[in-house]
């Protein structure tokens, strides 16, 4: 009997060891592969117009530490994010040598924060603007893996290093085929400046910025390092139309398209009752424009009854404006059986007010960028084409109730204080 037991024991025990050893190979395989850490590499300008004291009263070369403290410190812990200068290490006058200068300040990998700051507080305005190669240079430090590639170039000229064409480089990153996207910022860009950097962020799908304050590019570098962490839809290229009628229908997604000085471009969005529309659009000058300008984006019914708008205004100090709106469109309260609600047409109306000097040529239209996102709408969603008050008018009824309340009582009070006065 005794002998029975120990058996039984041992059998149970033997198969709880095999379980125990085969329960982790199975789970292992049906775990997902770890996604890679994406990778950023901030390429900074240190040549000697960094100099010029022209950013918030202080020169364009702390502007920009104090940015990339701002950043260091604020970088997603899975970020693997890395630093390359241009123009820090050669003063001299020989071109060879001056086009040659471009190294990796801090590696590519997990950030130690301390010492990337210490890294980019030893630099010092010096050299050449050699865009091209520190382009290639920053392309070979994200090479590998199929990652998310970021690389963020902020300078504040164009390339010293010709033939060697910045434009021309960025085109053959792209071309390769690894996904490698170009950001460009330029610190108060002058036209040519622009220009090329315009030309190597669209090459590779990148984005271009005009910075004139400290502020500015802190924000924006960090919405970059954030937009690789959390990459964002690739933008999809449309054409808008000139009445609503013929507009292209959007799906939620990012979407690209250009506009002329002063024209207006339409879409269509389809809604069901109970959702929420949400969009915005950013609009960017890629060329010289006058000062004071706007940007309006409509949400408008098909019979032409204005929904909801949002607008913004600019005074030439950047380069990109934008704007957004949000719709929520109501449940319906009585819905026959099983029949499914039918969806309410939105068109969406982008329109601007920029105009240029005249040497400037005003075709092809400015780039715009239209994001299209339809959510499930809040649980009382009202019509908020009530004069943009949407449900602003309960507190604005309170507010009308509490007031008549209080006249009653301030000429009651009036009244009784003469009637006391008289007696007396």
């Amino acid at each position: 009997m005794i002998t029975r037991k120990r058996l039984a024991t041992g059998a149970c025990a033997l198969l709880a060891a095999l379980s125990v050893a085969l329960l982790p190979t199975s789970a292992t395989a049906d775990e997902p592969v770890a996604k890679e850490s994406p990778k950023v590499e901030l390429v900074l300008d240190v040549s000697g117009s960094m100099r010029a004291k022209d950013i918030d009263g202080k020169s364009r070369m702390a502007a920009a530490k104090q940015a990339f403290n701002e950043v260091l410190d604020a970088v997603p812990e899975e970020v693997q994010l890395g630093i390359r200068t241009l123009g820090a290490d050669y003063p001299g006058q020989d071109r060879k040598r001056g086009c040659k200068d471009t190294r990796q300040l801090y590696p590519v990998g997990p950030l130690d924060r301390t010492e990337a700051k210490t890294a980019v507080a030893t630099l010092a305005p010096t050299g050449w603007t050699p865009i091209g190669p520190a382009l290639l240079g920053a392309a070979e430090d994200l090479e590998g893996g199929e990652a998310t590639r970021r690389i963020v170039l902020i300078t504040d000229g164009e390339d010293t290093c010709a033939p060697l064409d910045p434009c021309q480089v960025a085109r053959e990153i792209t071309a390769k085929g690894i996904h490698l996207v170009i950001d460009t910022l330029g610190l108060v860009p002058d036209a040519k400046t622009r220009q090329q950097l315009t030309c190597i962020a669209e090459a590779t799908g990148g984005t271009y910025t005009s910075v004139h304050r400290t502020e500015d590019l802190s924000r924006r570098v960090r919405q970059l390092v954030d937009r690789a962490a959390d990459p964002v839809v690739t933008p999809v290229a449309t054409e808008g139309a000139v009445r609503c009628a013929d507009a292209p229908q959007l799906k939620p997604g990012l979407y690209t398209d250009r506009e002329a000085f002063g024209q207006h471009r339409w879409y269509r969005v389809d809604l069901l009752p109970g959702q929420e529309l949400r969009a915005s659009v950013s609009v960017s000058a890629d060329r010289a424009v006058n000062d004071d300008y706007g940007v309006l984006l409509r949400a408008v019914t098909r019979h032409g009854r204005e929904i909801v708008r949002g607008s913004e205004a600019g005074d030439g100090r950047t380069d990109v404006i934008s704007t957004g709106l949000r719709y929520p469109k109501p449940e319906l309260d009585d819905e026959p059986g099983d029949a499914k609600p039918a969806a309410e047409t939105v068109c969406l109306q982008i329109s601007n007010s920029f105009s240029a000097p005249p040497s400037v040529k005003t075709t092809p239209g400015m780039p715009i960028e239209l994001t299209v996102d339809v959510v499930d709408g809040p649980s009382a969603a009202s019509d908020v084409a009530s004069f943009g008050l949407g449900r602003g008018w309960w507190l604005l009824g309170a507010l009308v109730l509490v007031g008549f309340v209080a006249g009653l009582l301030w000429g009651w009070l009036s009244r009784w204080r003469v009637a006391v006065w008289r007696t007396n």
